[in-house]
């Protein structure tokens, strides 16, 4: 028979609190292999080709009874404006620039390879600096230790001499 809940609710599958839910309620809204309802993927924005646009144009052009271009748009998923602004671009000749790919050009393969032997040269030198003040250093170290070790007091000319 129907429970009476302590929040006044009656039912099999009623609800407790804000955001609880029942085992039942729980199962009968999941099915195994279906996505969690609680977690709404971000929509995406359609993109159409060029090629895409001019098809559906000649294909709306080619409409001559009523209703047809509206079962065009209907079996698309497309909507009147996109039809008129999709004949202004191509009007005006933006379809042919709209199907060049977007984004950066790819450089040259020359180019690429240029700048990784002029930033190879450049570590190179830069390498070769560090070289060259470590032999300064060590030298001067090698002069200071030569001057260190010297015996100051005997000098070879005098103690043949005497």
């Amino acid at each position: 028979m129907l429970d009476v809940k302590k929040n006044g609710t009656v039912g099999r599958g009623a609800e407790g609190a804000v955001g609880e839910r029942s085992s039942a309620a729980g199962r009968a809204a999941r099915r195994p292999g279906s996505p969690d309802p609680e977690l709404v993927e971000r929509p995406r924005r359609r993109r159409f080709t060029a090629e895409y646009k001019l098809r559906i144009l000649s294909e709306a052009d080619s409409c001559t009874e009523p209703g047809e271009v509206g079962a065009l748009l209907r079996r698309e998923g497309l909507y009147s404006s996109h039809l008129s602004v999709w004949r202004k671009q191509r009007d005006e000749g933006a379809l042919a620039a709209l199907s060049r790919s977007r984004g950066r050009r790819k450089p040259h393969p020359l180019q690429a390879e240029n700048e990784a032997l002029r930033r190879r040269a450049e570590r190179a030198e830069a390498d070769l600096d560090k070289a060259r003040k470590v032999i300064e250093v060590q030298g001067n170290v090698s002069a200071l230790l030569g001057e260190l070790l010297e015996p100051r007091g005997a000098k070879p000319d005098e103690s043949s001499e005497s």
